[in-house]
């Protein structure tokens, strides 16, 4: 079982309205990632793998050991599983970004009584601002894939601050719960091999 996360860091401005013309942001080839840290029970030390695309624009990290179960023959800890990341992105001085919209496609088994839930807080780090979005599946859910947007408003968007790169950090969990101790339940957070596709689409406007 896999759990994707695709960081999309595209060097066009994209909002929530229709896209203009000519979109605006930085040279593309002076934003990279230049590295990324990751704990937590979803993604344990040598579960997590990762990969660049040639631009190093595009982050995909794929876990293995993110993946929430409820039912007889589970434990309390595999209920609930969290991953805390931190990226850190190289950008240019006079720039910010933003996460505007997450899209998440996933995996879900859900008899009826059990619940799941999967929820991320996004911040910068030494900020005191965050955004977050959570989503819920209530059961039952016969064996299917799932594709969902949370787009945030912009008066809620939280900025990189100028003049200064600081890391961005992703506090994300998935949890089960269940009103029938004999219910059974899988979440995961693409559509084969229970992948979990998450794509982070950024916004970039010019420091003032």
């Amino acid at each position: 079982m896999y759990f994707s996360t695709v960081l999309l860091l595209a060097a066009s401005a994209l909002t929530l309205a229709a896209p203009t013309t000519r979109d605006v942001g930085p040279d593309p080839n002076s934003v990279f990632i230049k590295t990324f840290t990751f704990a937590g029970s979803g993604c344990p030390a040598g579960s997590v793998a990762n990969s660049t695309d040639p631009t190093k624009t595009v982050l995909t990290l794929l876990f293995d050991r993110y993946v929430a179960q409820i039912g007889p023959g589970t434990l309390p800890t595999d209920h609930r599983k969290n991953c805390q990341i931190n990226l850190d992105v190289h950008f240019p001085n006079g720039w910010q970004f933003s996460i505007f919209s997450v899209d998440y496609r996933g995996f879900e088994q859900l008899d009826r009584g059990v619940t799941g839930t999967q929820m991320a807080t996004y911040y910068f780090s030494g900020q005191r601002d965050q955004i977050s979005a959570s989503t819920t599946f209530p059961g039952p859910k016969t064996p299917q894939n799932y594709l969902i947007s949370s787009d945030f408003l912009v008066d809620s968007l939280v900025w990189s601050p100028c003049g200064a790169n600081l890391p961005l950090n992703i506090n994300s969990q998935i949890f089960l719960t269940s009103t029938n101790t004999n219910a059974n339940g899988l979440l995961t957070t693409d559509s084969t091999d229970f992948k979990f596709h998450q794509i982070f689409h950024i916004r970039w406007r010019q420091c003032h």
